[in-house]
């Protein structure tokens, strides 16, 4: 198939990537839903952690694509995926207020430490190489104590 072929499926560049982006963020949202949790607050925290790094490590050129091109989107499309991302936000977010809740975390602001997780949780697919020093499950045992000891649970 040549390039120009692409055109007779989809109306332009601006098309491709929106449902590009859609496409993956629906795709982890959905995913999420579909996650077991852990018990509690604290067990909560560690699947979402786990699932997250798995799904980067398992997805690295949708994160990459989702990271770089986001601002490529014209204003109505960026607020779509925007909206997408809260959501998701969302939920990791609802874990640390209900962890400060039962004491079992200390976090002073659940939306900062929900956007500096992720932050940090989302790089990891840009350094990690299966055969590696590290195995994808130690990547995840490592970020998952990080992560344990960021919100003093």
């Amino acid at each position: 198939m040549q390039a120009g072929a692409l055109y007779l499926h989809i109306p332009d560049k601006q098309s491709l990537l929106f449902d590009l982006l859609r496409e993956n963020m629906e795709t982890l949202l959905v995913a999420w839903d579909a996650e077991p949790r852990g018990e509690g607050p604290v067990g909560r925290l560690e699947s979402f952690v786990r699932f997250h790094i798995r799904m980067h490590l398992d997805n690295p050129d949708s994160v990459f694509l989702a990271n770089m091109e986001l601002r490529n989107l014209t204003p109505e499309n960026f607020a779509v995926i925007a909206g997408l991302r809260d959501q998701y936000e969302a939920e990791l977010v609802a874990i640390l207020r209900d962890g400060g809740a039962s004491d079992e975390m200390r976090v002073p602001d659940a939306h900062l430490a929900a956007k500096a997780l992720l932050a940090m949780l989302t790089g990891v697919s840009a350094w990690y190489q299966d055969g590696g020093r590290l195995s994808r499950d130690r990547v995840e045992r490592i970020y998952w104590n990080m992560v344990r000891r960021a919100v003093g649970a």
